[in-house]
């Protein structure tokens, strides 16, 4: 499993619910169209913190980085609406995950 962790800014007039709307209408779909998409977690480290952090996960470093060169692109335009400056993107292998270990174990 691969995991792409991508550090993004809200702009200072954009609330936590307007970037949820947006990312749940617009990213998610075409994120669960991705060949090799398992899951997306987006969280806030801090109430009322313009500082989100959305973490997705892939079948392999070979999705993940096919998203990247594809899809992603669309998704950074759609972002710029409620997102200040580019988002930081940091790719890594999962080492342990419970996810990995339900995903396994329910496919069995």
């Amino acid at each position: 499993m691969f995991a792409r962790n991508v550090a993004l800014k809200l702009k200072p007039n954009t609330t936590v619910p307007e970037f949820t709307q947006l990312f749940e209408n617009e990213i998610l779909p075409v994120l669960r169209n991705q060949k090799g998409f398992q899951d997306e977690i987006t969280f806030a480290p801090a109430p009322g913190s313009l500082d989100l952090i959305a973490i997705s996960l892939w079948d392999s470093k070979e999705s993940a980085e096919a998203y990247n060169t594809s899809a992603y692109p669309e998704i950074v335009k759609a972002l710029s609406k409620v997102v200040e400056g580019s988002p930081r993107v940091r790719s890594s292998e999962v080492l342990s995950s419970t996810f990995q270990k339900t995903t396994s174990h329910v496919a069995a």
